[in-house]
């Protein structure tokens, strides 16, 4: 433990193109600890405190068709604020800020507050539930202390690291620790998902948003969640990778409303070593595709079903989760240079990172007050419909995109792919609103869910 703290020490208070050889150099060095750290990277990481107002309806029987007509003016939905806090990172001096999407998504009123109490009022730029991420912009903010990002792709595994964030609401808090592992898929809890750095520096809840950073106080994370029984840390926390932040910093700087990611349009299955076997590798290493659309980039760069990839962009990839991370860090609208194995030959290709194509188009559209469902959306399915909806790649027909009201009391649900109505066959959108147009005393849906097909029938 003691030699550890001395080499910190050393890496702390040594020039960067030294860190890793030279030693403490007096009593005062040693002395020092972290602070000099802490005092540069620490007004850079600010509190978070977002509320939102939500209607609470007083009976479950409110949203329902049916007997929404009984409890109509019965009693009047009120108002509830939820608060919630969290940390966040500034990012730029202009007063970009990094947070988690569970700290200010949805959010009607935001306030950020930096470490010598400056108070701005801020609003959400982009936001993206899956991810947990969101980018904000402080209002009439200039001249900010801001953390700068390091290539998350460096970082290693035994690197000593900080967490800075405000847990339990007590104030500023900084944890040390080490970065102890890398590449983990789907192992934080909540919305997110995807590739994760883990850490056994401390923390805690509204430490969400707060920021990892190395040795030199560059950011290499935002820390995003633990795992833990009790609901306090256990030494296993995650953060988003900062190659994924500044990819929703440069999608924010240009506007978007939604963050987009390449489309692989292919699904696959994590090599274990049976697999690597019967595939003729040295190895488990790399994911076998299993399922490819015909639209899919990776089609159209000579991929094909079987087909092991190995790594993009130059980093190994192990698992799905992994894939579409370094695909998303790699950017919109630029290629990736993919490696992947065909009976035992090593072979790579450029693979453009684009969204998924709308073709043919979608013909989406909702049924109003003179059919049978009124309310009801649907939409042809493609790639770019299955990609939002997250449906197998094999989908066909006219899908359900919404049941309104009506469609879901009858069960109808979202993902349902309608194959007939009444007998008649449903090939486009507009089949739907035909065949719910037309007079009858009872109505019979044919559809397909989730690989399984059934009927549903009901009267009017």
């Amino acid at each position: 433990m003691i030699r550890l703290a001395v080499l910190a020490l050393a890496i702390l208070t040594a020039p960067v193109a030294m860190a890793d050889t030279r030693i403490p150099q007096s009593q005062a060095e040693i002395s020092l600890g972290f602070a000099p750290l802490v005092k540069r990277a620490a007004p850079a990481v600010v509190n978070i405190y977002a509320r939102r107002v939500v209607a609470a309806r007083p009976t479950p029987f409110m949203n329902d068709p049916f007997f929404k007509d009984f409890f109509r003016g019965f009693a009047t939905p009120q108002p509830r604020v939820q608060n919630s806090l969290g940390s966040g990172v500034i990012l730029s001096a202009d007063g970009i800020v990094v947070s988690n999407y569970h700290v200010v998504g949805m959010a009607t009123d935001i306030r950020v507050v930096l470490s010598d109490r400056r108070e701005y009022e801020a609003r959400v730029l982009l936001g993206d539930e899956e991810a947990d991420v969101a980018i904000l912009k402080l209002d009439d903010a200039e001249d900010l202390p801001f953390l700068p990002v390091r290539d998350s792709d460096q970082v290693e595994v035994g690197e000593l690291a900080m967490a800075i964030g405000n847990p339990f609401g007590i104030g500023q808090t900084v944890t040390s620790g080490i970065v102890s592992g890398l590449a983990r898929s789907g192992a934080a809890t909540g919305q997110a998902r995807g590739y994760f750095i883990q850490t056994d520096a401390a923390v805690n809840p509204g430490n969400s948003g707060g920021a990892l950073i190395d040795v030199n106080g560059n950011l290499i994370g935002i820390n995003t969640s633990i795992l833990s029984r009790s609901g306090g840390s256990n030494g296993i926390g995650f953060a988003i990778p900062a190659n994924l932040v500044a990819e929703f910093v440069h999608q924010a700087r240009l506007g978007n409303d939604r963050f987009e990611r390449p489309w692989a349009g292919m699904s696959g299955q994590i090599v274990n070593s049976d697999l690597a076997e019967s595939l003729g590798l040295a190895v488990p290493d790399g994911i076998v595709i299993s399922d490819l659309h015909p639209s899919s980039p990776f089609a159209q760069a000579g991929l094909a079903v079987g087909d092991v990839i190995t790594h993009v962009g130059g980093q190994p990839v192990n698992s799905p989760q992994e894939m579409l991370f370094r695909m998303t860090v790699a950017g919109m609208g630029e290629s990736a240079q993919v490696t992947w194995m065909r009976d035992s030959e090593e072979r790579q290709s450029r693979v453009a990172m684009q969204p998924a194509p709308d073709d043919p188009p979608a013909q989406e559209m909702t049924l109003d007050e003179r059919t049978v469902l009124p309310d009801l959306s649907v939409a042809r399915a493609n790639p770019a419909v299955i990609a939002r909806f997250g449906l197998p790649l094999n989908t066909e027909g006219v899908l359900v995109t919404d049941p309104g009201p009506l469609g879901a009391r009858v069960g109808l649900q979202t993902g349902d792919v309608i194959r007939e109505i009444n007998g008649d066959e449903i090939a486009a959108s507009g089949d739907v609103e035909t065949a719910l147009t037309r007079p009858g005393r009872s109505v019979r849906l044919d559809l397909m869910r989730r690989g399984q097909r059934l009927s549903l029938r009901f009267r009017l």
